[in-house]
């Protein structure tokens, strides 16, 4: 039980890490983009991706000032911080756990969201939903633009 716990775990904060990734190769045409192996840092069983990784991505890809990267990274490295903590919180149940991983991540998003503007924010809402579109292919298996008819709008 305990093993599938942190299988499930392990497969959380690998979708976690790979989704920005995911945005990279396939939420641009930009050829660009870091290889996976230089934007992921890989801690002792746990798949992270560096604050300072994405706030370069998302400066590439949002065209963002110097005081918003400033703030986008300490945005992403309290993120972090919250989600490592929360990760080696053994009382928290395995549901809990993502629920709040997903509430913290909303969150973060939330706030990245606010500092951008207007034409900003538009990019990011489409980066944030080829993202939804690509997890929603990856959750049922399938690369982004290959799901069945009946599940693309």
């Amino acid at each position: 039980m305990l093993r599938r716990s942190l299988l499930a775990l392990t497969l959380a904060g690998l979708l976690y890490a790979v989704t920005p990734l995911a945005l990279a190769q396939y939420g641009s045409n930009d050829q660009q983009s870091a290889p996976a192996g230089e934007a992921s840092e890989h801690g002792p069983g746990h798949h992270r991706f560096d604050p300072a990784k994405r706030t370069e991505m998302l400066t590439k890809q949002l065209n963002l000032s110097s005081d918003q990267q400033a703030k986008v990274q300490e945005i992403l490295k309290s993120e972090q911080a919250q989600m490592e903590k929360l990760h080696s919180d053994s009382s928290v149940s395995q549901q809990d756990r993502h629920s709040k991983m997903m509430d913290l991540h909303k969150a973060s998003d939330d706030q990245i969201r606010e500092l951008l503007d207007a034409n900003q924010q538009k990019k990011w809402d489409a980066m944030q939903a080829k993202r939804e579109q690509w997890m929603q292919g990856h959750h049922h298996g399938q690369a982004p633009g290959n799901a069945p008819e009946s599940e693309q709008k």
